[in-house]
């Protein structure tokens, strides 16, 4: 049965940029994006700051069970992992508050903001330990953004530095990589005409056959014509 599809007046859920991004690119566990994308549902749904969602509130989700369960008759073990994969990534913070019967997981997002919540939780008579994520599985040595703009643009000024961190930030490092090429080939070597590919492959989608890089291009060019 296919969906029906939204309805007039559907509600929408706040999700990080990077989900969309690189983190699209580097999660390839199904159940370890569906219990990112439901634990940030979760936090949504509270109220106030700061946000945390329980390890029993997780395992007690339904939706989330069912989406996970398959041929499975618990898929409590399998949920356990995702979240584990999710806290060594980095996208959840995970930590415990209380003691013996009392004792409680819980989770947030891993922010700055939240991991200091987390941390403070539960008081100064009951320090909460918070679970610092592992390192990457198989890192991948790639050039990083301000290599590639020195080498394809030029020099890096203060306010250009900033925009490229938040530009790593927020889209995947093949998109900067492919970004930058377009630029060359194009003979425009500008911070600004790049920034102007990635949004507009944010907007309308990444397209790496032909026919779309030539009609890419040609938007772009008319854009800056402008």
């Amino acid at each position: 049965m296919g969906f029906a599809g939204f309805p007039p007046k559907v509600r929408f859920t706040p999700v990080p940029n990077p989900v969309f991004g690189p983190l699209l690119e580097q999660i390839d566990d199904a159940a370890e994006l569906k219990c990112l994308l439901r634990v940030i549902w979760l936090l949504q749904q509270q109220r106030g700051h700061p946000r945390f969602v329980s390890h029993d509130e997780i395992l007690e989700d339904q939706v989330l069970a069912r989406s996970i369960a398959r041929d499975l008759s618990d898929p409590t073990s399998e949920i356990e992992q995702a979240l584990g994969k999710a806290v060594r990534r980095g996208t959840l913070a995970t930590g415990t508050k209380g003691a013996g019967a009392r004792r409680r997981r819980l989770y947030t997002l891993n922010t700055p903001a939240d991991r200091k919540a987390l941390a403070e939780a539960a008081g100064a008579s009951n320090p909460l330990e918070v679970e610092e994520p592992g390192p990457p599985a198989e890192p991948v040595e790639r050039p990083n953004i301000f290599a590639l703009y020195e080498d394809n643009v030029g020099m890096l000024s203060p306010m250009i530095a900033d925009e490229l961190r938040e530009a790593e930030q927020s889209y995947p490092v093949g998109w900067i990589e492919d970004a930058f090429r377009e630029a060359v080939g194009n003979n425009k070597r500008s911070w600004r005409y790049i920034a102007a590919i990635l949004d507009r492959w944010e907007r309308e989608g990444k397209n790496d056959a032909g026919s779309g890089r030539n009609t890419a291009k040609t938007g772009y060019q008319e854009y800056f014509r402008r």
